[in-house]
């Protein structure tokens, strides 16, 4: 029973300290970052890693893993399975809620007419969202954004059956016209938004 228990602990340690190396290292190794520029002089420290698309200068989207959906007619703000989060400047955010009206805080990015697809799972559409979390949040010296976290659940189209659920957090920078959104959860985002530089 002895040996199992320090078996058990050895393990967890090692899992530890093997999960606690990636942030390690993107903390001290100057050559495992790079900066990411964006609009009114933001300045983002992103991980190399991490694939940035530019291609729609309003709806900048960072890659930060598999993207299944990258060269695909699906790829876009309503796909399923590409783990990224979002930079949208002033015409996505005109355009940021229901029926195509100018985004507010008040409720999620939603540019669509219709019932959309699960971002975190293909072949599941969204059911509900719901604000999980409000404030302000630090982006870089001198800027709190609003920031909101809206819990969503998805399912099939003919049930309403729960079948996965996601968090699509925003920052909004309402004066430099800036949305960020992570439906992701994406490691590290918090901080790197905090540690932001303005020029």
């Amino acid at each position: 029973m002895r040996t199992t228990i320090s078996a058990a602990a050895a393990g967890l340690a090692v899992l530890a300290v093997s999960l606690a190396a990636p942030a390690a290292a993107f903390a001290s190794d100057s050559a495992a970052t790079r900066t990411l520029h964006l609009r009114k002089g933001l300045t983002l420290t992103i991980p190399a890693s991490w694939k940035v698309d530019d291609s729609r200068k309003d709806w900048l989207r960072v890659i930060t893993g598999s993207c299944p959906t990258k060269g695909t007619d699906t790829y876009g703000f309503r796909d399923s399975g590409c783990h990224s989060f979002w930079v949208m400047g002033p015409k996505a955010i005109k355009m940021g809620h229901e029926l195509f009206q100018a985004y507010t805080p008040d409720g999620p990015f939603y540019p669509a007419t219709d019932v959309g697809p699960c971002p975190v799972r293909k072949n599941l559409y969204l059911h509900r969202t719901t604000l999980a979390e409000k404030g302000l949040r630090q982006v870089g010296p001198g800027h709190k954004a609003y920031y909101r976290d809206w819990a969503g659940t998805c399912g099939t189209m003919t049930s309403g059956k729960v079948k996965a659920r996601f968090n699509q957090r925003e920052w909004y920078l309402p004066t430099s016209k800036i949305l960020v959104i992570d439906q992701w959860r994406t490691p590290g985002l918090s901080t790197i938004l905090k540690n932001a530089t303005w020029s």
